[in-house]
């Protein structure tokens, strides 16, 4: 080979390693519990992500964990019966909690133990005494605890903040959140799913903590972290033949000094829906699915315009891209994602529940 050959190839070589090794290595990941039916949209979604590499399925129902593994093609060396095993042998550095709500106690305490970082499916738990617990081992680990909902990505929700925060709408008065479906059963969530989401237990309650949790989340957030003062919540079963153990519609009242919010949560509307109404003194904006909002403001401007909401800067518009930017990068931990906000979510839940069980408003104390 001539001189100017060798330069050419170690050029080009040198290139393309440099290409290489300047890719961002991928966020090594487990899987724990497949008994939550959205582990299934993920993995249709984010297996082949070059962002992640799991590398490790713990699952303790071995006809669940073989299921998953002809499905989506993962080699018996990445499948556990327990999260401990799991933990030890595969090392991720976070894991994606896909348990019963009631589990993830227990996962947090485990993976906080080992240093691992955690991001759970919604909600933190259910009962404001696991939610203190997971803090505390939490902290004690050092291990971010994220709580993943749907609606954290959605462009109309990030909008609407972005209205309250630039003053456009005038102080915050009432917040009314829509959140429901048809009911698992109609919608055909799986069996497994099914199973624990009508369990008082597993679940902490039926439409009033899956839904409900949505709408003290993003009233949270808008109230940059505000805790309530009253929380009271109706609760009904309009379908005691298929939902016998748990509520299947839900109403929450949120009072605090200047504002009000409303959370509907639902397993009895004829279609799905996401979406809120944030009325401040001057203006209000209401949120139109993912990705449109509609807003009418005081002065001159005295016609509703409905506008597409703009793109979310990454790494704040996936939940991917997010924990990989939390864990490896050092980013800033999203508030509708974060623990302290989530304690205050488990809060309301709790004093919801309470408040129906006993027909009566719940104060909340100064602090916790």
């Amino acid at each position: 080979m001539t001189r100017l050959g060798f330069l050419l190839l170690f050029a080009t070589f040198g290139s393309f390693a440099f290409s290489a090794s300047s890719d961002p290595p991928p966020l090594r990941v487990g899987i724990v519990g497949l008994v939550h039916g959205h582990v299934h949209g993920f993995l249709a979604q984010s297996l082949h992500s070059p962002e992640i590499e799991i590398v490790g399925v713990a699952e303790p129902d071995r006809r669940l964990l073989s299921q998953a593994a002809t499905r989506y093609g993962f080699a018996p060396a990445l499948l556990f019966a327990d999260l401990e095993g799991m933990l030890q042998k595969a090392r991720p550095q976070a894991v994606l909690v896909y348990t019963n709500t009631y589990d993830h106690r227990r996962v947090v305490e485990i993976c906080a133990r080992h240093g691992v970082h955690v991001l759970m499916e919604k909600p933190l738990a259910v009962s404001l005494e696991d939610a203190l617990a997971i803090e505390n081992a939490a902290h004690a680990g050092k291990i971010h605890t994220l709580v993943n909902y749907e609606t954290s990505w959605y462009r109309s929700n990030h909008a609407a903040y972005d209205l309250v925060r630039a003053g456009a709408l005038g102080d915050v008065r009432k917040v009314v959140i829509h959140d429901g479906h048809n009911g698992p059963k109609e919608i055909g969530v799986e069996p497994e799913f099914l199973a624990w989401l009508t369990d008082p237990k597993l679940n902490g309650g039926g439409a009033l903590f899956d839904f409900g949790c949505y709408g003290a989340d993003l009233m949270t957030w808008l109230m940059d972290g505000q805790r309530p003062q009253t929380v009271t919540a109706v609760t009904q079963q309009m379908k005691p033949e298929i939902y016998a153990r748990v509520d299947d519609e839900a109403t929450i009242i949120l009072t605090y000094p200047k504002a009000q919010a409303i959370v509907q949560a639902s397993w009895n509307w004829p279609f799905g829906r996401k979406d809120m109404e944030v009325y401040g003194r001057t203006g209000y904006v209401i949120t139109v699915q993912a990705n449109d909002i509609r807003v009418r403001r005081g002065g001159d401007n005295t016609h509703e315009e409905q506008l597409a909401a703009k793109p979310v800067p990454p790494p704040y518009d996936n939940s991917l891209s997010y924990l990989r930017a939390v864990v490896l990068n050092g980013a800033k931990e999203d508030a509708l994602s974060s623990l302290e906000t989530n304690v205050t979510v488990t809060e309301i839940l709790d004093a919801a529940r309470r408040s129906a069980a006993e027909g009566k408003t719940i104060p909340l104390p100064p602090s916790r």
